[in-house]
């Protein structure tokens, strides 16, 4: 890994802390991406709209003449799921109220897609984890929303922090729920690219 120019495609400080907690170093370069998609499977929507933000960190480094055959630049996509709704980032605290709502007492899919470019290729995965909540009063949500921990997250929670309190169990990878899948980012490499991260 050593002579490998990592770069993260991501402007999450999620991300970003879990690439440091593996000890590895990196750089975060970010892209304008257009994040449309029309895929309803939550799988195949990470992965296309985590290679469309690869892509387009790969196009502005080249552009800028700073990809390298070490170049490996990792981006990143995380998507919650319930009941065949996609529940994003909240545009609001009203908004964040609402999507708590709808996980109260329930069990979600957590959906992170993978895009990884290395030397010409671009190679994609992703992982599915269910998260189960417990029953929520509207006095926990307006509490857990006013601590403002829910903006800019997936789903309006973030599993590491306040949200832990509510979270029974998960079934799956808990790292995926953070916004990074690391056991898959290892497998694909090693298989992809022959990469040891």
């Amino acid at each position: 890994m050593s002579d490998i120019q990592l770069i993260l495609a991501s402007a999450s400080p999620r991300r970003r802390e879990i690439l440091s907690s593996l000890g590895l170093s990196f750089e975060i370069v970010i892209a304008e991406t257009d994040e449309t998609c029309d895929l309803s499977d939550p799988g195949q929507r990470v992965e296309h709209i985590s290679g469309k933000k690869c892509l387009a960190v790969m196009e502005l480094m080249a552009a800028e003449g700073r990809l390298t055959e070490q170049t490996l630049i990792l981006a990143s996509d995380t998507l919650v799921t319930l009941d065949g709704i996609f529940l994003g980032k909240p545009r609001d605290h009203e908004d964040a109220c609402r999507m708590i709502r709808m996980l109260s007492g329930r069990g979600h899919t957590v959906a992170s897609g993978i895009a990884l470019w290395y030397r010409g290729a671009l190679v994609t995965a992703h992982e599915l984890t269910t998260v189960h909540f417990a029953a929520m009063s509207d006095e926990d949500i307006q509490r857990y929303v006013a601590t403002d921990e829910p903006m800019g997250k997936a789903g309006a929670y973030a599993i590491q922090g306040q949200a832990a309190r509510y979270v029974t169990g998960i079934e799956g990878d808990y790292f995926n729920v953070v916004g990074l899948p690391v056991h898959r980012l290892y497998t694909t490499v090693k298989e992809a690219f022959d990469i040891t991260l």
